[in-house]
């Protein structure tokens, strides 16, 4: 026998109480209705600026059709959890923003510098859905955290977590960003939530702070242009016309949060699993520089940022050591020492960006 609402109902909300306590900020549910959220993906991709991020066409319309990747999906449970570290002062964003004009420091995304968030998550979605199952016996559900292709930011707007900013991530009044997501496609006809008013108004903070101009109009990200796309999915040279403006961002990049006003109320993460690990938060470039490939997968075991590996790690670093020389720092001993024990590595990729940088502090 199916279900009544009232049934429905009270799972629904025993569903948000569960994810609460297994670490979620919010829990929400969203239908499977992205129809209208289909022209401008594929706007998007025929434009090309998903770059060579080939998965994100490879799927066709199906990453629109919850339905069609999971079929039987009838709703998605939508679900954040906070990220910045409880360690984070009332000032981080002024710290983060201080780092960048400081050429010795290595600048890594505040995401990448705990374990990695595609395991935790996945894993206390599973745990949420073992519940259910718990409740209700046997049903047809798939847990996704960033991995499969799902439109994550479309459904998270249905089920009211936040609105798209103008910079294209998730904003909440009362959290900003600083939070991943994640979703399980379930056969449930549980009550969905409503949508929620967006609320960035006339400004344009984002837009104006990115360094590299990447968010060509508000809600429209070139993501050849974004860092972060640069420096973690690019798997080979970085063009040269971009280099100069990535400065010491060596993975990901933060300045459209820190520059959103919204993130003064970014929520603590309750988990410890996102806490600073080695030093990343204030780690050097010519600490991080000197790392051996050994070292390099050894200290970033279960961290995102293993999953570019050691050479795009060192051609990431060799251009931030290059931009230092506009920074006040060209022809810096140690730096020039540094690149020069990098000039005849056995990757063609490394060396081509060690000998841009290089070229950047003059004669030697």
């Amino acid at each position: 026998m199916s279900p009544s609402q009232e049934e429905l109902a009270s799972l629904a909300a025993a569903i948000k109480g569960w994810g609460i306590a297994l670490g979620f900020a919010e829990v929400r549910i969203a239908d499977v209705d992205l129809s209208a959220a289909e022209t401008g993906l594929q706007a998007w991709l025929d434009a090309g600026m998903h770059g060579e991020m080939d998965y994100m066409a490879s799927h066709g319309m199906k990453r629109a059709r919850p339905a069609e990747l999971v079929p039987g999906t009838v709703r998605v449970i939508t679900a954040r959890m906070n990220y910045l570290p409880e360690s984070a002062g009332a000032d981080w964003r002024a710290r983060e923003q201080a780092r960048l004009a400081d050429p010795n420091a290595a600048v890594i995304s505040v995401y990448a510098r705990g374990r990695d968030y595609h395991k935790v998550l996945r894993a206390r979605l599973q745990q949420l859905a073992d519940k259910v199952r718990a409740a209700v016996g046997e049903f047809g559900y798939r847990v996704f955290t960033d991995s499969a292709p799902v439109m994550e930011l479309p459904l998270a707007e249905k089920s009211g977590l936040g609105w798209r900013g103008k910079h294209t991530l998730l904003l909440n009044r009362a959290a900003g960003s600083m939070f991943f997501m994640g979703e399980i496609l379930v056969d449930l006809p549980l009550p969905v939530d409503a949508p929620i008013d967006a609320h960035c108004g006339q400004c344009s903070a984002c837009i104006t702070a990115c360094p590299t101009g990447a968010i060509v109009a508000p809600g429209r990200l070139d993501a050849r242009r974004c860092i972060s796309y640069l420096t973690i999915e690019l798997k080979g040279a970085i063009p040269p016309e971009l280099r100069s403006l990535i400065g010491n961002r060596v993975y990901g990049c933060d300045d459209c949060q820190t520059a959103c006003p919204w993130n003064k109320f970014a929520q603590r993460a309750t988990l410890p699993d996102f806490d600073e690990r080695h030093g990343l938060g204030s780690a050097g470039m010519l600490e991080l520089f000197a790392w051996s490939e050994e070292e390099f997968n050894r200290r970033m075991e279960g961290s995102p940022i293993r999953r570019i590996g050691h050479e795009r790690w060192l051609r990431n670093l060799a251009v931030g050591l290059g931009n230092a020389a506009a920074a006040g720092l060209r022809g810096d001993a140690a730096i020039v020492a540094a690149l020069r024990s990098r000039a005849d590595h056995p990757s063609e990729l490394v060396r081509e960006h060690v000998s841009w940088a290089l070229a950047l502090h003059g004669p030697q």
